[in-house]
């Protein structure tokens, strides 16, 4: 299915209700393809997204996370600062608890549902729940960061792999919450990842980490990649349902991208703002709780447009992102993908 659209780019799930099923259409209708973002959902509203994405179309992906086990760590003190903190929005803090976002329930879905394609992220599926998604004519792509995640993924069947470098926003798709943070870990930028996950696994590989113009997109597929996966480039488009306060920041460039735990528990690229400097040093590696947690808070300043307080996901490249229509977008990679080979071409 992937390997068949006309141009190699693929709009990357994006959780939170910004993958929405407009986006996921206009990508298609331009030949790249889209992907649903299942996490945080529920079962029924990411049935009703699948129903309301095929009025446009039959080829689209969903995203599910796989849930990781209950933290061990001791969540009271990072509890109490966030309670103060929410207090300055006239918020509660919420409750740190664990849960695991539906996952067998949303398998079921995609399963019954024969979705195209089904990505994992923050895990690696089990060979039975491959095997169910084999049976229904289902690709499976398995988000990784590291060789040996990569070498997992492949002894579970996976059909092909999303390799995430670093310089993506948004959450890192490695398999533990302590995996990586902002002061160290097994960070790898996405050429070396290609590399390294090439030397282990024979399998399609999907690049994704950085990528937000054609010339990117014509940088991985000469580095191996079958298609580049863009989230930040897509963003900011028409069709994306990302909230104004986000979308005011991409496009004023003016902040940093930092990894942090600080707002769910688990590493993930933003835009530093004053929430970052004052929790990331303090926050466990405790996903969904911390996740839980920050929730009513940011959801507060959502609605106060502060986005000092909001978890402003982007990518190490977003100033370069661009405002447009999601399938002016695709066939603007396409052709800013062509020129960049064709100029390569003239130089070797």
């Amino acid at each position: 299915m992937i390997l068949e659209r006309d141009v190699p780019v693929l709009a990357a799930p994006m959780a939170g209700g910004i993958s929405t099923p407009e986006l996921v259409a206009a990508v298609g209708s331009a030949g790249g393809f889209g992907f649903l973002a299942a996490g945080y959902a529920t079962k029924s509203a990411v049935a009703e997204q699948v129903l309301e994405t095929r009025k446009h179309t039959e080829d689209f992906g969903v995203n599910l996370f796989v849930p990781g086990p209950r933290s061990g760590a001791d969540l009271g003190p990072y509890r109490e600062r966030i309670a103060a903190q929410a207090a300055r929005f006239g918020a509660r803090a919420g409750e740190p608890v664990w849960n695991d976002d539906e996952y067998a329930a949303k398998v079921d879905l995609v399963v019954a549902e024969r979705v195209p394609v089904v990505s994992f992220t923050f895990g690696c599926p089990d060979e039975s729940t491959v095997d169910r998604l084999h049976d229904v004519d289902t690709e499976v792509v398995v988000t990784v960061t590291t060789p040996e995640e990569a070498q997992q993924a492949a002894r579970a069947g996976a059909d092909m792999l999303c390799v995430q470098g670093a310089e993506a926003g948004g959450h890192r798709g490695c398999f533990t919450d302590d995996a990586v943070s902002a002061g160290g870990g097994p960070l790898y930028g996405l050429l070396p990842a290609l590399r390294a996950v090439r030397a282990e696994v024979d399998l399609p590989l999907i690049a994704a980490g950085g990528l937000v113009r054609g010339e990117d997109v014509a940088g991985v597929l000469s580095a191996g990649a079958v298609a580049a996966q863009l989230g930040t480039a897509f963003l900011v488009c028409d069709e994306a349902g990302t909230g104004p306060a986000q979308r005011a920041e991409i496009a004023a460039g003016e902040r940093e991208t930092v990894l942090t735990r600080s707002f769910t528990g688990r590493p993930a690229r933003g835009l530093r703002n004053r929430f970052i400097d004052e929790n990331e040093a303090f926050a466990p590696a405790a996903y969904p709780e911390i996740n839980q947690l920050t929730k009513p808070l940011r959801a507060a300043a959502s609605a106060e447009g502060d986005p000092e307080a909001l978890s402003l996901w982007a990518g190490q490249a977003y100033r370069q992102a661009r405002a447009m229509p999601a399938a002016d977008l695709v066939r603007r990679l396409r052709d800013e993908a062509r020129d960049a080979m064709a100029q390569a071409r003239t130089r070797l």
